[in-house]
């Protein structure tokens, strides 16, 4: 996300910058273990894009908790995910695969996975990957590759929260049991640097990414996940 910054506000952190390379359209996620975003600095973020010339924003990915400023400055539901959650405890056991670590070489290749495997919404550019890499204070960038790159997942880690930040398999090599091992890959790395909870996300209507993580011991929170947006307009540069 070229340009992503930090806005600070007291104790208050939200990153702001371009999604993924569209333009006109920014985005805004409040930075982790931080308090929730005040309704005074969502709009004042609001007017900073706008001053940039944005015309609409997205949020990432919110807990209702996060919600509550975003809607009190005007924004909507535009999307929900489910979110999904297991002990670490009593892992299963797989056939590890051919994964080994991702390498920079490697991110032509996992782009052009995460394209074929993601709507245009939600794909990733070069930028939300590093986003991806640096939304926690641990991160891991595991590969399923033989002679090319099949699949990929970022796992990270938070204190003892893990975090499945993404998954990606081609679509041509799905059935391999591929996300299987990169999903237990990653809880093993997490639980091995002290996490004993991991949380995962997924669109509402993923049939196939909700079957794998229920195959794996994922339970469904009873709350969705929401990424929220609104409209930029003149006004917000005298808000």
């Amino acid at each position: 996300m070229p340009g992503l910054r930090v806005v600070r506000c007291g104790a208050e952190r939200i990153r702001v910058g371009s999604w993924r390379g569209e333009g006109g359209l920014a985005y805004v996620t409040p930075v982790a273990e931080t308090p929730p975003a005040s309704v005074a600095m969502v709009r004042h973020c609001c007017a900073l894009l706008a001053a940039q010339g944005y015309t609409e924003v997205v949020t990432g990915a919110l807990g209702w908790r996060e919600q509550r400023g975003f809607l009190q400055a005007g924004f909507e539901l535009r999307e929900e995910l489910h979110l999904l959650s297991r002990s670490l405890r009593d892992l299963p056991r797989v056939d590890p695969g051919p994964l080994r670590r991702g390498h920079r070489r490697d991110r032509q290749r996992i782009l052009v996975v995460d394209a074929l495997a993601f709507p245009a919404f939600w794909r990733l550019d070069d930028a939300g990957m590093t986003e991806a890499l640096r939304a926690t204070r641990s991160a891991r960038l595991r590969v399923a590759a033989e002679r090319e790159v099949a699949g990929y997942a970022i796992s990270g880690r938070s204190g003892t929260r893990g975090y499945l930040q993404r998954l990606a398999v081609d679509p041509g090599s799905q059935g391999r049991g591929l996300g299987r091992a990169l999903v237990v890959d990653g809880l093993r790395w997490m639980r091995r640097h002290g996490a004993d909870q991991v949380v995962v996300n997924t669109q509402v209507g993923n049939q196939r990414a909700l079957d794998l993580y229920h195959g794996l011991g994922f339970r469904l929170e009873p709350s969705r996940l929401a990424v929220l947006a609104r409209r930029l307009e003149d006004r917000e540069l005298t808000s």
